[in-house]
């Protein structure tokens, strides 16, 4: 592989939903210094909307951390939009990552919302993060289970709002890394103004394969990948980090 790779960490955000991995501000200031010192690209520090605490520490990541961008989760709701950016606002290249589901399952009963109702808040949400920030993600949760041509709509209209990174993301760990690697490929090929747009992909480790789906993801033309120290994340883990780069 040839091409440059980013490596977007989530240790510091979906890692700490590991059961007994929490961290103290003091344990998550020491993660980022690592963090910083492997070198990785961006670092999600938190989600800063969440609670007092988390707001803090995405805060404190980013007036440390100095050779990475410092990004803070929102989902695409005014309040978390301007929690991320005050909190993000001194880091060295601050980034906002909003997300949004998009799985017809999601959209139905979590949402309660269609698909032009979900089109139009994700235009909303990525203006309004852009008007803060000089860097912003898209990510579509569940879109795994979504409609890759609705997926590819999704995007164009996050890109014509101001994204610059936009994240498919297996959330529930539906994916096989053949089936992921096609989706990755159809939807990339398919956004109609993707121009240097980076294609992100965020694995979940349900079926043990986030790894592998991730890999294959890059190999089908991702730039971008989410992923963890010792795979830790949410219910059964992540993409992990040191497998990736030592495939890469």
């Amino acid at each position: 592989m040839d091409k440059q790779v980013k490596i977007f960490d989530t240790t510091l955000r979906d890692g700490e939903q590991s059961p007994g991995c929490s961290m103290n501000l003091r344990e998550k200031i020491e993660v980022a210094k690592h963090l910083e010192r492997l070198k990785v690209d961006i670092i999600e520090a938190g989600f800063a909307v969440s609670s007092p605490g988390d707001f803090k520490s995405v805060q404190t990541i980013a007036q440390t951390v100095k050779d990475c961008s410092v990004a803070s989760l929102a989902r695409c709701v005014k309040g978390d939009i301007d929690a991320a950016y005050d909190a993000v606002k001194d880091a060295a290249d601050p980034r906002i990552h909003v997300f949004l589901a998009t799985s017809p399952l999601h959209m139905q009963y979590k949402l309660k919302m269609t698909r032009k109702q979900v089109l139009r808040r994700a235009a909303d949400s990525v203006r309004l993060a852009r008007s803060l920030c000089p860097d912003v993600q898209f990510s579509a949760e569940d879109a795994s289970r979504s409609d890759p041509a609705f997926l590819c709509a999704l995007f164009e209209t996050a890109i014509e709002n101001g994204a610059s990174t936009v994240n498919i993301a297996d959330t529930v760990g539906y994916a096989v890394p053949d089936e992921f690697a096609a989706l990755v490929r159809r939807v990339a090929g398919g956004i109609r103004n993707l121009g240097d747009t980076i294609v992100s992909v965020h694995c979940h480790n349900d079926l043990g394969m986030a790894t592998a789906n991730s890999l294959a993801a890059l190999m089908a033309g991702a730039g971008q990948v989410e992923c963890t120290l010792n795979g830790l994340g949410e219910r059964a883990g992540n993409a992990a980090s040191e497998e990736i780069v030592m495939a890469l």
